[in-house]
């Protein structure tokens, strides 16, 4: 071989190793390239593109420095998204009910459900027949001061028939507004009317200003109310085995599907939301948080709600999506027993204490005697907590905080009214012939 063959056979070799060199560095370099532009591309789950504000908007101008958590939250938004403006939900004319002087226009500091209701009308309609619209509010401040309009719209709801004396809750009115400013008003505001007359307010589930999909549909939004001695649901939830699977899995669901369009593909077991309002399977999306309820589980003694065979139909089409029908019928079978055997026990707590108040033994000032919280308990507390435990999945407050304390409070009760009895010398017979 040649001086120059070798040469020639020298260089090829350099050439095939930096070609080499070059093809082990600029690939990997090229691919994580590609895969950050995907990235700024397509957000991951739970993420959103922030919007670029129009800086000549007088309130983002302003807000930017004076409350700039607003901008920043409102800035990844779907409403900034779909170039719904800050005075599109704060700004109305003068003289509008409510409205305060801001800066040469006039607002609400919070928007009411009548500017929400402009884009979304059958949301507030759906509302406004559920639980969370009057009932909440009037289950706690009563029925004064509403106007007839909301006298007749609270008539219309179901639940408006557990409340027909509509008077002021007793708790609510010796407590005073020192407390429950912070308490009772903290959840039962989520009904209380407007200025503007409209009643209600989205942002108690909608948190302001990101207005964000994933954050209503998370079973933690309910938990703000929905947890404690009296209606526990969110501690029920995250027992059950509803909400293990979110618990262990619900990092991987598709939080911001598009609404009434979820299947299992996106929430392969349910949250508060997928129950209670989402459109799921069969069944479409709705704000009345009752629409798919039998019973009234809130109630001392729970009795049917009407239509709910209709109800019953719309929740059993939630549950088949993963249950079969033979299941979700045994279900709803050995749970309306204990619907009905909480009842009877509820009132074997009123026929106990009725000799004690027949017999003038019992004053008619609520709270005002020890045996009235215990029978109050009985039934807020243990008894519906019984019954939410039950439908929900939650054995450990079915029995330990439900059945096992209404057998106590009833003990208890059976007590005391004996010593009332005897101590004013006469039998329960007696005591119930007045």
């Amino acid at each position: 071989m040649t001086e120059s063959q070798q040469s020639s056979g020298i260089l090829a070799s350099s050439r095939l190793v930096i070609l080499a060199i070059l093809v082990v560095i600029i690939v990997p370099a090229l691919a994580f390239i590609i895969s950050a532009i995907g990235k700024s591309i397509t957000a991951e789950p739970g993420e959103r593109a922030q919007v670029v504000w129009d800086a000549s908007n007088r309130c983002v101008a302003c807000h930017q420095n004076s409350t700039p958590g607003i901008i920043e939250q409102y800035s990844r938004s779907t409403m900034a998204a779909a170039n719904v403006s800050c005075q599109d939900c704060h700004e109305v004319e003068d003289g509008y009910p409510g409205a305060k002087a801001h800066h040469g226009s006039f607002v609400l500091t919070v928007p009411t459900t009548a500017k929400c209701a402009t884009c979304h009308d059958n949301e507030a309609a759906q509302f406004n027949q559920s639980r969370h619209g009057l009932p909440a509010y009037v289950a706690m401040w009563g029925a004064e001061g509403l106007s007839e309009a909301h006298l007749a719209l609270y008539e219309s709801i179901p639940e408006g028939s557990f409340n027909p004396d509509r008077m002021r809750n007793a708790l609510f009115e010796i407590e005073g507004p020192a407390i429950t400013r912070f308490a009772c008003a903290g959840c039962h505001d989520i009904g209380a009317p407007a200025a503007d007359g409209s009643v209600g307010q989205c942002q108690s589930c909608h948190l302001r200003h990101e207005f964000s999909l994933e954050q209503a549909r998370k079973p933690e939004t309910c938990n703000h109310c929905h947890i404690g001695p009296d209606h526990p649901q969110y501690e029920i939830y995250i027992e059950s085995y509803h909400g293990i699977a979110y618990l262990t899995g619900g990092d991987d669901w598709h939080w911001e599907a598009e609404p009434g369009t979820l299947s299992v593909q996106d929430f392969p077991a349910p949250t508060c939301a997928t129950c209670h309002i989402s459109g799921f399977g069969g069944t479409g999306t709705t704000h009345d948080v009752g629409d798919r309820l039998t019973w009234y589980l809130f109630a001392p003694q729970s009795t049917r709600r009407p239509a709910w065979q209709d109800n019953m139909v719309r929740m059993q089409s939630v549950c088949s999506e993963c249950h079969t029908d033979s299941f979700v019928d045994a279900f709803y079978v050995d749970a309306d027993a204990l619907t009905v055997e909480i009842n009877r026990r509820v009132q074997l707590s009123n026929d106990t204490i009725a000799p004690a108040r027949e017999a003038g033994l019992l004053t008619d000032e609520p709270f005002d005697q020890p045996i009235d919280f215990i029978h109050f308990d009985l039934w807020h507390h243990w008894g519906r907590t019984a019954k939410f435990g039950a439908w929900m999945g939650g054995p450990d407050y079915t029995q330990w905080h439900g059945a096992y304390e209404i057998l106590r409070d009833q003990a208890e009760l059976e007590h005391i009214v004996a010593e009332l009895l005897e101590d004013a010398g006469l039998s329960a017979d007696e005591a119930s012939e007045g």
